[in-house]
């Protein structure tokens, strides 16, 4: 490797600053998160190691640039924005199947959020076993709002590769994967389940702005947008939050200031 040669990651979840701590050069190691469809979404997360240098990162920024990709830059947090969030959406939607709510009714409560595709189905996307992968991980990191969901776990020792079969030409649930689940007797509605996966997003977005994990909430507002599929014509996930009130029941207070991104009553 020449002198001058930048170490680039697409890791989801690992930390960059671990993985360039062995090496003789750390200030040449970056993160460079592309999201699936590479083809389709024009995220980039670059990743701010602890020791990566300026030189570093402004190349990073010029070849996304190159690429036509939007980049936005992130600390070297537990599976850094997009997959962090997503993973506290999916880890609620989880938790409430495994609590006792059918697989349905989690489902469809939040398909008024208007997303490209269902949690189950995104999860079928990305892979049940990355899905695990990227839990255990965050359960690691933060153990109090973070679970590893054991239905998750036994259809990933099963090798299924979802939760659905196509058979009929629309998802219904796997039959084998149905025999599987190891549910309680807590059965929520729709609107519950829509209160409580909001709720734990609007929380998790909070703690990573106290982190630091981005400058400020539009960029999360950006990585969901382009690397998620968030619907754009909402403005962003915080100032939905907002408008729903469920930044000021969760946190105290709006993501966002009065007047930006916000409608009138």
């Amino acid at each position: 490797m020449t002198e001058h040669a930048i170490l680039a990651t697409n890791t989801s979840s690992l930390s960059v600053t671990e993985m360039a701590s062995k090496l003789k050069h750390p200030e040449r190691v970056v993160g460079f998160h592309f999201f699936n469809p590479v083809a389709i979404l024009p995220l980039l997360e670059i990743v701010r190691a602890e020791k990566t240098d300026d030189a570093s990162l402004a190349t990073a920024f010029s070849v996304a640039k190159s690429l036509k990709k939007t980049a936005v830059l992130v600390k070297d947090a537990p599976a850094f924005v997009v997959n962090r969030i997503l993973t506290r959406f999916m880890g609620e939607i989880q938790n409430v199947i495994d609590e006792g709510t059918p697989v349905e009714t989690a489902e469809k409560a939040v398909e008024p959020l208007g997303l490209p595709m269902s949690p189950l189905v995104l999860l079928e996307l990305v892979g049940p076993a990355i899905g695990l992968h990227v839990s255990e991980t965050l359960h690691g990191a933060f153990p109090d709002r973070f679970t590893v969901s054991p239905n998750l776990a036994a259809v990933v020792k099963a090798g299924k590769r979802g939760f659905y079969v196509y058979d009929s030409g629309k998802p219904e649930l796997d039959p084998e994967v149905k025999a599987l689940l190891k549910q309680g007797d807590s059965v929520l509605t729709e609107e519950q389940v829509r209160d409580r996966v909001l709720d734990a997003v609007a929380q998790e977005i909070g703690l990573m702005l106290d982190e630091g994990v981005v400058a400020e909430a539009q960029d999360i507002d950006l990585c969901l947008i382009t690397g998620a599929g968030w619907p754009f014509h909402l403005g962003g996930i915080t100032p939905y939050l907002d408008r729903e009130g469920v930044s000021e029941r969760v946190n105290g207070k709006k993501f966002l200031a009065p007047g930006v991104a916000s409608v009138p009553a």
